[in-house]
């Protein structure tokens, strides 16, 4: 494959895809206008805003590179050469935007024979633009990014989620969550993986722990949380964290150790 793209072309598609769906987001629902709903689980849901956001991505990527492989939320897998390889969120934080709530994102990350090399998460709210590529750092706005240098799980500030079928699953993170509340200043949940992996990297958060996402929930924030200096890996930690069952912790690495004891003893 001669054809690449650079995080210049990733950062112009988040950013027109923000775009896209900051047009159609609505601050308070039910009093100007709604959005169309459907369910793809019991509280699974999509709106018309992450078909179009989707769409968008989909025909810029296959334009300019026919040949690459794309996996995306609500298209699943496009055929192409998994040599080069797109991760596709096209709105990460779906049931918040269909909520009113200003947290949501578009996550783009690209591979090259299997490994992470570009991603970008981009908040058409606040306008930031999280960005990295591999062994160059992660920046926001173009400014470099790095981890908090929190040391101590007691006094660290922990984001995790829950995952969509945790009515019936008995893997639902609630234990976990427990357990973390009680052992650090809190625990928030934002209901977007990507930001919360974001927020890792800008040292907002101290560290993050979630089971059971998608691959394009954690490809482009895992890289940038990586490249600000976080340690990032699966729940044994292992540290090719894109594979089934998509379960990973992303903290400093003070905190990741900590983080994955407690997880253990549990």
């Amino acid at each position: 494959m001669d054809i690449k793209p650079t995080l210049s072309d990733l950062e112009a598609l988040a950013r027109q895809a923000g775009d896209i769906i900051l047009g159609g987001y609505i601050p308070r629902p039910g009093f100007e206008r709604t959005h169309q709903v459907d369910y793809k689980g019991e509280i699974d849901l999509v709106t018309e805003m992450d078909h179009r956001s989707e769409a968008f991505l989909l025909g810029e990527i296959k334009e300019h590179f026919p040949a690459h492989q794309i996996v995306s939320e609500e298209s699943g897998t496009q055929s192409g050469d998994d040599c080069c390889k797109w991760y596709i969120d096209p709105l990460d934080g779906t049931v918040n935007y269909a909520h009113g709530i200003p947290i949501f994102s578009v996550s783009i990350a690209f591979a090259e024979n299997g490994e992470l090399s570009l991603g970008v998460v981009y908040d058409p709210i606040k306008n930031e633009c999280f960005s990295a590529q591999r062994s160059s750092g992660a920046k926001l706005n173009g400014q470099p990014l790095r981890v908090s240098t929190t040391e101590s799980l007691d006094r660290s500030l922990l984001v995790t989620g829950f995952p969509y079928d945790i009515r019936t699953t008995s893997e639902n993170n609630l234990d976990h969550y427990a357990r973390f509340a009680l052992r650090t200043q809190g625990v928030r949940r934002l209901g977007s993986a990507a930001l919360d992996l974001c927020y890792v990297a800008a040292g907002r958060f101290d560290g993050f722990w979630e089971f059971r996402l998608s691959p394009w929930d954690l490809a482009a924030g895992g890289l940038i949380a990586r490249e600000a200096g976080a340690l990032v890996t699966d729940m044994q930690g292992g540290l090719n964290f894109l594979s089934p069952p998509y379960s990973l912790i992303a903290a400093n690495p003070s905190i990741h150790t900590q983080i994955m004891k407690v997880i253990r003893e549990a």
